[in-house]
Parts: structure tokens; C-alpha cells; sequence
């Protein structure tokens, strides 16, 4: 509580020091101070609490007052003393420049800017030689790795030309299993071009059309002419349900693997036959409102929430193994018969109010109206608005209904605020009719480690911008011969699109279907025609050793 990193909130630190005892005395105890000599050598250090300590690596006030400061054993290897005596020589006697490792490009300033943990933890899962397909957006993902990111700076024209075209094209780039020297294999710095591009609606360059969902706050104040005027919102619109029905009819003929629809409100994953361990076309939306549902169920929208019925059997199943582990310790009769009687539930009142008139008091008790009892029958459907178990999974024929009910939902667009009139943010993997071509922002960083040892080199590359399923297997696809088989990832994703990892269809209907035309690396489709296995967590470090994937969710 004491030595907390202060440096890095000074306002935290003004704080801290407004409400230290010695700020408010009485007047006497002011001038005895005043008038004592001020203490000089090692002990007013060692009281003088360190701004740069850590929670680690900071004695606490009552230890540090009651036992006075050990020193180094004469003779000895100085580390054998605490480490907190040094912090302040240090200070004092700085060393000459160059001699030390400068703090901004420390590798922990590096992860600290994705809010990672400084620590990495260890990662539970066992190598193999592919990583679970995970179907959330990522933001922002930071390769690190003891090799150089050099051959990904500076592309030349042509090769920068090379990978747009061959994007376009969808041709496969294969790469040996390690590159000898990554800077000058034009055909690794052009695969890494094309793992980079993706293609956005609308294309508005003044504002962030990604993320959607809490994007107020970055929108405000920008130019949003469309705001005030209605014919414009019509042209947007009639312009967007051009562009949505151009990438689901693609999606229908297994000529776009998947697309993304990003409102302000929820996002809407497509997925065409044979992805995701489904043999039909799939909607999941997330996360989503009891007045979404209500307005799908009208429109004859066929749904299902099946976050929820897993939690709703998992309970199930933990009931029956409970019952069944009581019944079996008491061996009673009794229990027997209980077991055999449904438990009581709310959903199993159908509103009949006949009892009443059996005891003759149906005039003294106030009946509940209709919609009082509906909101008590569907509390439990109620309570998982705006959380990942809302989410929504829609196949088969019922896509195209759920186009239609997008293209003239109202609630589609906001009607207020900061993104009001602003149609949802379409990102696909491959070409459609009034898309733009994007490219991710990338950005190499080289940096030095605090090690046992004393200080070793770590090289970075970062990521930014929405990064689709495909892109992130891609540049793995890149990064391995590059790095030598050796990096570590550390990803942010978006987290209402975790819930996308659930499961689109029962493990006895996961089948495989070709799709060869769909633009994307015939690796990156294998892995994202597997059944998906995260649930509503998504991959949050992943590392390759040995060209083998570890990976923690």
C-alpha cells in the first residue's frame, strides 16, 4: 500500500503524501524539528521511501523502524544483502550514459502498453503443431522473439506491390521451414504484406470504425456530418445493404469464409458452410437483449443460445450426480421417492389462477398482470443480456431471414449520441462489392530484458487494427521460418467477440467441406474448419518453441 509504483500515477503520489502523519503537527513538534540537525549518510536513505521501489522489492514502514538496515558482509558478495539498500546509490551515482539500458526500450514497457501482466504465466496447455482456432477480434498483438524483426521494415515497392497482388489473387506462398536470412527473402517480406490486409465498409479515414461497442468517447468531437442530415443517412444506408448483400452472397457460394458486422450495440459474425465444424451457413450474434431476441422470434427468425443450454445441462448434469451420490449414502427409501419427483420451478407455472377460486378468496387476492408473469418466467433469460451466454446462434435458411431483419432493424444504427446515423463497420478477409482494402498497422521495436545474468536483447513487432482469425494464423504462418521456430504473442483481444468461440454445432454433425475459392491459405483453413474448443474465453498468450504452440486462454 506504501510503495506502490507512484511514478507512474503522480497524482496517486500527491495523494499519498497530503495524508502522511508528519504533513499535520502542532506547532511545537515543528520547531523541535526545525531546530535538530538534519540527519546525513545511509540512514536518512534508507527512511526515505524510494518512489521507484516495487510492492517486491520495498520493506514495509514497521519492519524498516523497528529493525535497522543490515549491511553487506565485509568480505562478501554484496548481493547477499537486501536489495532495497542499493536502490538509492544508484540513484545518486548515476552511471555515464550507454552504460545502462535505456527505460523505454525495456521489453516490459513493451507489454505493458497491451495492460499484460509483467509476468507472463506459465501456460497450461501441451505443445502441438497447431493452435485452436480462435474467432475473436484482436486489437493489438505484440510478437516478441531473441531474433530481429528487421526484415519486416522498410518494404520495397515491388515487394509491397507483390503482396496486394497476391492477396487479391490468393496465392499460396510456401516458405522453407526456416529462413536463413529473413531480410533478404523477398518471398517472406511479401507474404507478410499479404498476411496484413483486410477490407473494411464504410471507409470514413477520420474515424475509428473499429471497435464499435464503448467507441462514444473516441468518435466525439469528429467530423460526422451525416449526424443532422437524413437524406445523407438514407444514401449511407441504401449504400451499406448494397455492400452487406454483396459479402452474403459471396458467403453463399462458399466464395468468402466469413465476415464480421460491427454495430454499437453487438457484432454479427457470418460463416459459410464447412467452417467452425458446420455443414450450414452460420450467424452468431453478441452479445445481444431480451428485445433483440423478441424482435428476431417475430420476424420467424429460428435461434438458439447455446452458452446457455451448456450451463443449463452442466447444472443439470452436477444435479443428477449430486442426487444420485446422496441417494446412494443413505440407501433410504425415502430419498428413492423424493428423487422420483420433479423439483419445483418457476417455469412450470402456467399462470392458472384456479386454486384461488378452490379456497374461495379469488376476489380478496390481487391477480399479477400478463406481463408480470412473462418477465417472471423469462427472468433467467433476462439476466443474460449484455454478458456472453446472450449469445445468439443462427443457421442454415435462417441467415438470409436474419439479412433481410439486419438491413430493417432499427436498432442496427444508433439514433443518438456520437455514432447516430453511422451504418455498422463491415471487415471481411477478401473483396466485396464497395469494400476498401486496409492494411494492419506494423511497427518493429528492439529492447533490452532484465535477466538473472544482467540484461539480454529482445526484439518486438506489434500489430494494430481489428485482426481477423485468418490474419493472426497467417502471420504465424510468417513468423515461424522468420524467427526460427521460436516467438512468444501476446494478444488483446475484443471481448465482446469472445463469445464467438463457441460451439456452432454438436460433435457428431462436425463434418469438413471444401472450400478452395475462398481466398484463404489452405492451412488457415483447416484450422478454422475445426470445431471450435474456447468457449467464451479467447487466446491470450501464445508462444511457439521448437515450431511447436503452446498457448494460455
Amino acid at each position: 500500500p506504501g510503495h506502490s509504483p507512484g511514478f507512474k500515477k503522480p497524482p496517486a503520489l500527491l495523494r499519498l503524501k497530503r495524508k502522511r502523519p508528519g504533513r499535520r503537527s502542532d506547532p511545537a513538534t515543528t520547531a523541535e524539528a526545525a531546530a535538530a540537525p538534519a540527519p546525513r549518510g545511509p540512514s536518512a536513505a534508507a527512511r526515505r521511501r524510494n518512489p521507484f521501489s516495487s510492492l517486491d522489492n520495498a520493506p514495509q514502514r514497521a519492519a524498516a523502524a523497528s529493525q535497522p538496515p543490515a549491511a553487506a558482509p565485509a568480505g562478501g558478495d554484496p548481493s547477499a544483502a537486501p536489495f532495497w539498500q542499493f536502490l538509492e546509490p544508484a540513484c545518486e551515482e548515476k552511471p555515464p550514459r550507454g552504460a545502462e539500458p535505456a527505460e523505454s526500450s525495456d521489453i516490459l514497457t513493451l507489454s505493458k502498453d497491451l495492460h499484460s501482466p509483467l509476468a507472463v504465466p506459465k501456460v497450461p496447455s501441451s505443445p502441438r503443431q497447431e493452435f485452436p482456432a480462435d474467432w475473436s477480434i484482436k486489437t493489438r498483438i505484440l510478437f516478441m522473439s531473441s531474433q530481429p524483426f528487421t526484415w519486416a521494415e522498410h518494404l520495397k515497392a515491388q515487394e509491397e506491390a507483390q503482396g496486394f497482388a497476391q492477396h487479391c489473387r490468393a496465392t499460396e506462398t510456401t516458405l522453407p521451414r526456416s529462413v536463413q536470412e529473413p531480410r533478404l527473402c523477398t518471398e517472406l517480406r511479401c507474404a507478410f504484406q499479404q498476411s496484413l490486409v483486410y477490407w473494411l465498409h464504410p471507409s470514413l479515414p477520420w474515424l475509428p470504425l473499429f471497435p464499435r461497442i464503448g467507441a462514444d468517447r473516441k468518435i466525439t468531437g469528429k467530423a460526422c456530418p451525416w449526424a443532422q442530415d437524413e437524406a445523407l443517412q438514407q444514401v449511407l444506408m441504401s449504400d451499406w445493404s448494397v455492400s452487406f448483400t454483396s459479402l452474403y452472397n459471396l458467403l453463399r457460394a462458399r466464395l468468402c469464409p466469413y465476415f464480421y458486422v460491427c454495430s454499437a450495440q453487438f457484432s454479427v459474425l457470418f460463416r459459410a458452410a464447412g467452417l467452425a465444424g458446420s455443414d450450414v451457413p452460420t450467424a452468431a450474434i453478441a452479445p445481444t437483449t431480451r428485445g433483440l431476441r423478441e424482435a428476431m422470434r417475430s420476424e420467424g427468425i429460428e435461434f438458439s443460445l447455446p452458452l446457455l443450454e451448456e450451463s443449463r445441462s452442466g447444472k443439470q448434469k452436477n444435479s443428477e450426480e449430486s442426487l444420485e451420490t446422496e441417494t446412494a449414502d443413505s440407501g433410504g427409501a425415502s430419498s428413492v421417492e423424493d428423487a422420483g419427483e420433479p423439483a419445483p420451478s418457476d417455469d412450470d407455472d402456467d399462470g392458472s389462477f384456479s386454486w384461488l377460486e378452490e379456497m374461495g378468496v379469488q376476489d380478496q387476492v390481487k391477480k399479477p398482470d400478463t406481463i408480470s408473469i412473462q418477465l417472471r418466467k423469462e427472468k433467467h433469460e433476462v439476466q443474460v443480456d449484455h454478458r456472453p451466454e446472450s449469445l445468439v446462434l443462427v443457421r442454415g435458411s435462417n441467415t438470409f431471414t436474419l439479412l433481410n431483419f439486419l438491413i430493417s432493424c432499427r436498432s442496427l444504427v444508433a439514433v443518438a449520441g456520437p455514432q447516430a446515423g453511422l451504418p455498422p463497420t463491415l471487415l471481411s478477409p477478401v473483396a466485396f462489392r464497395g469494400g476498401t482494402m486496409q492494411t494492419l498497422k506494423a511497427r518493429s521495436v528492439s529492447g533490452r530484458a532484465r535477466v538473472p545474468g544482467g540484461f539480454e536483447d529482445v526484439f518486438s513487432l506489434e500489430v494494430l487494427g481489428p485482426i481477423l482469425p485468418h490474419a493472426l494464423h497467417a502471420l504465424t504462418l510468417v513468423l515461424g521460418p522468420a524467427q526460427r521456430g521460436a516467438f512468444r504473442a501476446l494478444l488483446s483481444p475484443h471481448e465482446p467477440s469472445a463469445a464467438f468461440n463457441s460451439r456452432t454445432a454438436p460433435p457428431q454433425e462436425a463434418v469438413h467441406q471444401d472450400l478452395p475459392a475462398c481466398g484463404l491459405h489452405p492451412k488457415t483453413l483447416d484450422q478454422l474448419s475445426q470445431c471450435p474448443t474456447l468457449g467464451k474465453s479467447s487466446i491470450r498468450l501464445l508462444e511457439m518453441k521448437d515450431y511447436a504452440y503452446t498457448w494460455k486462454a
